[in-house]
């Protein structure tokens, strides 16, 4: 008697639960609807480095270079003295590739860290010949997260990182460092990829000076200044 009592109670919750509006079928103690938290996304969701070190996050990367806005308009401005057709417009959507991963430098975990690598292919302008070519770019950082002017021991193959807020986006210390992995002057890693480099004879390369009719019109001009 005892069971049927208890499955006729249980079935009469559950047909009132099946009558309420979805929206009102959760948190029903007096609290409002249930809302799911959204899936972030923890390249770009913001957080404190405690946290991400706490948590050991490891962040995953595959973003199109269009996702890093300073790294895209860096590379934009470099390509802009070329001329139309010269460069492939495809190349905002090469990926951004690596994984970081977060956690503590010492026992104590008062100092957060950050480590791994990433790497992409951006276009660029060689500096000897003018012409663009695929740059590889490539970092492997190992940061001690620290705040502004924080005092922190020194570790052996780390940097020390300053934020500049109380949370920081990962996908910003990826952008900055791809940006400061660019190089100066962005060249040709060899000779014979780089058409500056000129051969006459099939031995001896003759460099190609992109400027060099500009420079004997300037050497005319101080000998014959009218």
């Amino acid at each position: 008697m005892g069971t049927d009592r208890k499955s006729t109670r249980f079935m009469g919750d559950y047909r009132q639960f099946c009558a309420m509006p979805v929206n009102d079928r959760f948190d029903t103690s007096g609290r409002g609807p249930y809302h799911a938290r959204a899936m972030g996304n923890p390249l770009r969701d913001r957080r404190t480095a405690v946290d991400l070190a706490s948590d050991e996050q490891v962040v995953e990367i595959a973003e199109k270079i269009s996702s890093f806005r300073n790294l895209t308009e860096i590379v934009e401005a470099d390509l802009a003295a070329l001329g139309a057709g010269k460069v492939a417009g495809e190349w905002r959507d090469r990926e951004v590739r690596g994984e970081l991963q977060f956690g503590f430098a010492a026992l104590d975990r008062s100092i957060p860290i950050v480590s791994g690598s990433a790497s992409v292919d951006v276009d660029a302008v060689c500096q000897r010949c003018l012409e663009p070519f695929r740059l590889g770019l490539s970092i492997e950082p190992r940061l001690l997260l620290v705040k502004g002017q924080e005092a922190v021991q020194e570790f052996d193959d780390f940097e020390v990182w300053e934020l500049e807020e109380s949370t920081l986006r990962v996908q910003d210390i990826v952008e900055e460092l791809l940006i400061m992995a660019l190089p100066l002057s962005a060249r040709h890693d060899t000779m014979a990829e780089c058409k500056a480099f000129a051969t006459d004879d099939g031995n001896a390369p003759k460099m190609k000076r992109p400027f060099a009719a500009l420079g004997s019109q300037m050497q005319q001009f101080e000998k014959d200044p009218d």
